[in-house]
């Protein structure tokens, strides 16, 4: 199998071997997920079922880094469809002051996202909702079935747990078959997939792995800007996340939402920047988007302006990647194929930097599950 042109011996040298099998394999997974998954989901959509019938109801999605990320991006499908509140509080905020985040007074479903579930503020978030909340509810969604998460969710009587695939426990640095596949398992927990639509996402997903390595690969980038509205905020949350982790910082990324650019992080771009906008399929988040997307454009400061869209269009430049036959998709449907590209050009400007995707991080201070962090006991009184 070659991935941006690489044949696999050439990618096992270049220290990138997981990492790549990592993000190639997502389609597979993906489909993996939806059959092995099956039983889990059902058994989950029961344990919910009585939770989201209740008014009252909190739903507050959390994790850390990346799984915050997940999150955020569906966030805006929750709300929609359940019309109810729904907070995305990363476990990071969480433990680091609980009762500014959590009431006592409504009922919390909180639904934790992690890969390996050993992170310490993942656990140490269970343990403070329950603290806080008499009435409170666990849908813990992790990839490591050797992680503390997994162990506890498992014997609380409260709490129901979806085990994903091995293979989503990416043993690469950055988080990325992990990200989209438990996007993907809460999706589809939660109804906001369409039947079958993980079939659907693999060959969008496809379409990426296929086109990548024939679009023009970016030289003397220092500094990347992802923007996206919606579901797509929370995707250019982590796709910045990716760019900085791959690169060990050496190319600076950022996020924003396109309306929010012009109040002062477009001073960010300059020739040496690479800017990346998600367009969504929203006719009307789109109109502002085209707007931003244009101006940039025309301001010719950037080196590269670049646009996914989802459509069967002729691509109106040179820098747009049009996902064929997604034309009218949900957004959260587009974060996948979106997902797969900016994981693909975080990983091309790391290897173009000299570095060993796997293991980027030259000094060795940064992890793979994060080390370091001390929990305290928390006392609620002042």
């Amino acid at each position: 199998m070659k991935f941006l042109g690489l044949p696999p011996d050439q990618s096992d040298a270049s220290g990138a071997q997981w990492t790549m099998q990592e993000i190639a394999q997502q389609p597979d997974i993906w489909l993996k997920a939806e059959m092995s998954m099956a039983c889990d989901v059902r058994a989950a959509r029961t344990f919910l079922e009585p939770l989201l019938s209740r008014k009252d109801l909190q739903i507050v999605l959390t994790g850390a880094g990346t799984s915050a990320c997940i999150g955020e991006c569906l966030a805006p499908s929750l709300t929609r469809r359940f019309g109810m509140r729904v907070h995305v509080i990363s476990t990071t905020d969480l433990v680091a002051a609980p009762d500014s985040w959590l009431a006592a007074s409504a009922p919390v479903l909180l639904v934790s996202f992690a890969r390996s579930g050993n992170s310490p503020e993942s656990v140490a978030a269970m343990a403070l909702a329950e603290q806080i909340s008499p009435d409170c509810h666990h849908l813990i969604i992790t990839c490591n079935r050797e992680g503390e998460l997994y162990r506890r969710g498992s014997s609380s009587r409260n709490a129901h747990v979806l085990l994903l695939p091995d293979e989503t426990n990416d043993r690469g640095f950055a988080m990325t078959s992990s990200f989209s596949t438990m996007i993907l398992s809460a999706a589809l927990t939660f109804g906001l997939l369409a039947p079958q639509s993980p079939a659907i996402l693999a060959r969008w997903a496809s379409q990426v792995l296929t086109g990548f390595p024939a679009f023009a690969p970016s030289t003397g980038v220092e500094r990347v800007v992802y923007l996206g509205s919606n579901e797509f905020k929370g995707l250019a949350r982590e796709a910045a996340l990716k760019m900085l982790e791959l690169t060990d910082g050496q190319v600076v990324a950022v996020s924003e939402t396109p309306l929010g650019f012009r109040h002062g992080p477009k001073t960010f771009v300059n020739a040496k920047t690479m800017v990346i906008v998600f367009v969504s399929n929203n006719p009307y988040t789109r109109i502002y988007e085209l707007d931003l997307l244009n101006e940039l454009r025309r301001d010719g400061i950037a080196s590269r302006v670049i646009a996914l869209k989802a459509d069967t269009a002729v691509a109106e430049s040179p820098e747009e990647f049009h996902i064929q036959g997604a034309s009218g998709a949900p957004d959260l449907d587009l974060c996948f194929p979106y997902a797969v590209f900016a994981q693909s050009m975080a990983l091309r400007q790391s290897l173009a930097l000299g570095l060993r995707p796997d293991t980027p991080n030259v000094s060795g201070v940064v992890h793979r599950v994060v080390q370091g962090v001390s929990v305290y006991r928390w006392d609620p009184r002042p």
